[in-house]
């Protein structure tokens, strides 16, 4: 059968006696890497009787071969290089092929970096959108972040540090000002959230410079429907802010009012004030 284990994302004190005694019985460990995975075994003292790689770029050549020995009797645990596998990583593929081929899958629990940056955040844990990593190009960013902002759930990304002030300054555009919290280093010693609007955030770290460690961003969810765009006074709406304000700030203000895109708002003040 295969067994899905989860490990420490930071303490070590997070393995539970139940997946050290799984890790040490399986016939084989199947690793995000291998090297990072024996590390920590050795770290925590399990003496596992084999290793392979299963990661991203290996994947198709060798989950056929996984499913071969499963299906000849061998217990394999799938671990990944932290917390929860199958949480931004392809063993999911694993477990719907061994489900098609009635294999028992079974599920070791543990840490879990989104269920505990919820916990830290503050924010609504009664639904909540879990969006993976945000992807490295701001185009990109956008229309990832854009396609859920209707939703009233928490939201929860992943992201790199050094990557965060763009990332941050992505969300203020597409979501405008919501509450939101950074969470860093979970279990670690240098364990953080930072709680706070958008836009103070994007003061905070350009400030103090972005952190150092593993993120986690959560987003306070939609709080209204948004209004459609032809169903809006304009003509209104714009003169309320275009005598203060450039086209582009214009369009800004009323982004985070409206809850429509920014550049569709943008096209609106230009078109309006070709008339």
């Amino acid at each position: 059968m295969l067994y899905l284990v989860s490990t420490p994302i930071g303490n070590l004190g997070d393995i539970s006696p139940r997946a050290k005694e799984v890790l040490q019985a399986a016939d084989l460990v199947a690793c995000e890497d291998t090297r990072t995975s024996r590390n920590l075994f050795n770290l925590l003292g399990i003496h596992v009787k084999a290793t392979t790689a299963y990661h991203d770029h290996n994947a198709d050549e060798a989950r056929p071969k996984l499913l071969q020995k499963l299906r000849q009797g061998v217990t394999i645990a799938l671990v990944s290089d932290a917390g929860t596998p199958l949480v931004s990583d392809p063993g999911y593929k694993l477990v719907r092929d061994c489900l098609k081929e009635n294999i028992k899958v079974s599920t070791v629990p543990g840490a879990n970096a989104v269920l505990s940056a919820l916990q830290l955040s503050g924010l609504s844990s009664a639904s909540f959108y879990f969006g993976g990593f945000l992807p490295t190009k701001s185009g990109a960013r956008k229309e990832h972040l854009s396609a859920v902002q209707n939703l009233k759930s928490t939201l929860i990304f992943y992201e790199s540090p050094n990557r965060l002030l763009k990332a941050l300054s992505d969300i203020l555009d597409v979501y405008g000002n919501r509450e939101m919290a950074v969470v860093r280093e979970i279990t670690k010693k240098f364990e953080e959230t930072k709680k706070d609007n958008v836009a103070n955030l994007i003061a905070h770290y350009t400030l103090n410079g972005e952190p150092k460690g593993e993120l986690v961003l959560v987003i306070d969810g939609a709080t209204d429907v948004p209004h459609q765009a032809d169903a809006l006074d304009w003509p209104t709406l714009i003169q309320t802010v275009r005598p203060q304000y450039p086209v582009k700030k214009a369009a800004e203000i009323l982004a985070n009012q409206t809850g429509l895109n920014k550049k569709e708002i943008y096209q609106i003040i230009i078109d309006h004030e070709k008339k």
